[in-house]
């Protein structure tokens, strides 16, 4: 098993097609054909079921899609990081960034850093927290911008300032006063969460005794947003969000609650052993501030 057959293999995955697949190559069919042959030959599995017109991955399948695109991807970042230290260009940091902390990235800093260093290459890669800490332990993050909560065993963690949530209301579910809302306020209310904070939320509520109305669960808080834009319910999402998000006409007001704040993070592997450039990018994001 090569990388040039990962490749291969990632490409039938992702099209769903060996014709598609050979197409977004550049390359012809058979020769397709055969290397996912002799990969599953290799492999002594199935990886794909093939139909008449798409193929389908079997459970092999899909654990080799998940782990081949972290080895091609580890190894492309490798062989630019490699290329740009041996020519003198500066090298590649990968930023893995929850998209709840979109509103706090890139910081002021980090664009001193494009300006004095313009070779030095960034690749961001975007997951829910979760998401970060695997591309971190798989060490295809070098850098992670995350939000809590989350576990911090093995990681080094510049945590910023707490940051409240905040409720986005359409007109006509408008609560509270000018600027804030209570927990109380939202008793009833539908509410858009994101499904990492849902258990503070829960807790919020139960904490007053109120009816928790979740309409709508989601993964990206940028979603929450957008749902409440059109008056699907009111959203939770971090303050610092606002700045990035077309809410529209909508109210934003802070939800006063000291369980319904969280803190971003920029994270590392605690046993990394950093290079200038890492040490360098590491500085300058700070605490995000």
């Amino acid at each position: 098993m090569n990388l040039k057959q990962l490749e291969y293999f990632i490409a039938i995955a992702e099209e769903h097609q060996i014709t598609a697949a050979a197409r977004r190559l550049h390359i012809s069919q058979p020769p397709l054909s055969y290397e996912l042959a002799k990969l599953e030959k290799e492999l002594g599995v199935q990886l794909v079921v093939r139909g008449p017109r798409s193929v389908s991955l079997t459970e092999a399948g899909k654990v080799l899609y998940e782990r081949a695109t972290r080895l091609v991807a580890l190894a492309r970042a490798t062989e630019r990081e490699v290329a740009n230290v041996g020519s003198g260009a500066g090298g590649t940091i990968t930023l893995g960034v929850d998209p709840s902390c979109a509103g706090l990235m890139p910081a002021d800093r980090l664009l001193d850093l494009r300006r004095r260093f313009p070779n030095v290459e960034f690749e961001v890669r975007e997951s829910a927290t979760p998401g970060v800490m695997d591309l971190l332990d798989g060490s295809i993050a070098d850098i992670g911008v995350v939000r809590t909560p989350f576990k911090s065993d093995g990681l080094r963690c510049r945590f910023a300032a707490a940051e409240p949530l905040v409720a986005v209301m359409p007109p006509s579910m408008e609560v509270g006063t000018e600027a804030a809302c209570t927990v109380d306020d939202l008793f009833g209310t539908p509410l858009i969460v994101n499904r990492r904070l849902l258990p503070e939320v829960e807790k919020a509520f139960e904490i007053t005794g109120g009816e928790l109305r979740v309409a709508i669960t989601v993964d990206d808080p940028r979603t929450a947003a957008l749902w409440a834009r059109e008056g699907m319910g009111v959203a939770l999402v971090p303050r610092s969000l606002i700045r990035v998000t077309d809410t529209g006409e909508q109210f934003i007001k802070t939800v006063e609650s000291r369980e319904l704040e969280t803190r971003p993070a920029v994270i590392w592997k605690a046993q990394h052993a950093p290079s200038d450039l890492f040490r360098t990018v590491v500085a300058l994001l700070g605490d995000l501030s």
